[in-house]
């Protein structure tokens, strides 16, 4: 099946030219993949689970859960992070199986995975009733007391980065500011190209309403960033130890904030699928 049917055009454009295999290697990137990592491990509850990694990109996460032990699947629809991925798990002795795939339709039986990781599907999904598909797929494939991590970007995100670099005085960036603030609906201006591709930045109330109207059990919606890329010096100050603990401890401490969470520009949601016996 040709990738392309899979998602937009634009969104395997943008990933072709974009480097999703280094993107988690710098700047900020690195900071994003640690933590990220310890919010999955907060609902990770046994040795050896069944993962499954939706839009996993290029399997950095996989990978990493497949060597703490996880039997790991997974499903993305980039031909070019499918390769790569590849060869992520070539390496490997407990491999991750790889699919191209995406999230409105799994190739997987119902009631198959202990833990979901829906990490793209959400922001690149612009209509609601595809990502009410995604979200419902994912609870079908998943067993009872199976969690569902989401994860969505805050509809503030270009706003506040505009803010900070007065990107915000540029009429076609605070056009896009404007859509994404009313509608959620994020495009880039023809004039901003580095910008990511077509996709949708969720409020954190419509985030959890999505997943709750689905019948899932909500669980609680964790700030990734949080208000920490707010310091002025932010990169300076998480390569010296002492600063870095002080802005770890602010994450910590707000994580759950939900007046604080759209400041962050990731969030993660964590929802369960209820037993049968539960209302």
């Amino acid at each position: 099946m040709n990738s392309k049917q899979l998602i937009s055009r634009n969104i395997e454009v943008f990933y072709n030219k974009a480097s999703e295999e280094t993107r988690l290697d710098k700047g900020m990137g690195i900071f994003e993949f640690e933590r990220i990592k310890s919010l999955i491990e907060k609902h990770i509850s046994a040795p050896s689970l069944t993962i499954i990694d939706v839009g996993g990109g290029t399997g950095k996460y996989s990978e990493w859960l497949a060597k703490k032990g996880h039997q790991v699947h997974l499903v993305e629809p980039v031909t070019k992070h499918i390769k790569l991925a590849q060869n992520r798990a070539n390496k490997l002795k407990n491999k991750f199986s790889i699919q191209l795939g995406e999230s409105r339709k799994l190739e997987f039986p119902a009631n198959f995975a202990d833990l979901i990781l829906l990490h793209g599907p959400l922001y690149h999904l612009q209509k609601k009733e595809d990502r009410d598909l995604t979200i419902r797929e994912a609870k079908r494939v998943l067993k009872n007391d199976g969690i569902i991590l989401g994860f969505a970007i805050n509809y503030a995100a270009s706003t506040l980065v505009g803010l900070l670099n007065g990107l915000i005085h540029k009429k076609s960036f605070f056009e896009m500011c404007k859509e994404e603030l009313t509608t959620g609906k994020h495009n880039p201006p023809d004039d901003f190209p580095w910008l990511l591709a077509e996709a949708y930045y969720h409020k954190p109330e419509e985030l959890k309403a999505e997943f709750i109207n689905q019948g899932l059990f909500y669980l609680n919606t964790y700030a990734v960033e949080g208000m920490a890329w707010l310091d002025k010096d932010y990169f300076a100050s998480m390569l010296n130890n002492e600063k870095k603990k002080t802005l770890v401890e602010l994450i910590n401490v707000t994580e759950n904030d939900s007046y604080l969470l759209p400041f962050s520009p990731h969030m993660m949601i964590a929802v369960r699928k209820k037993s049968t016996y539960e209302k």
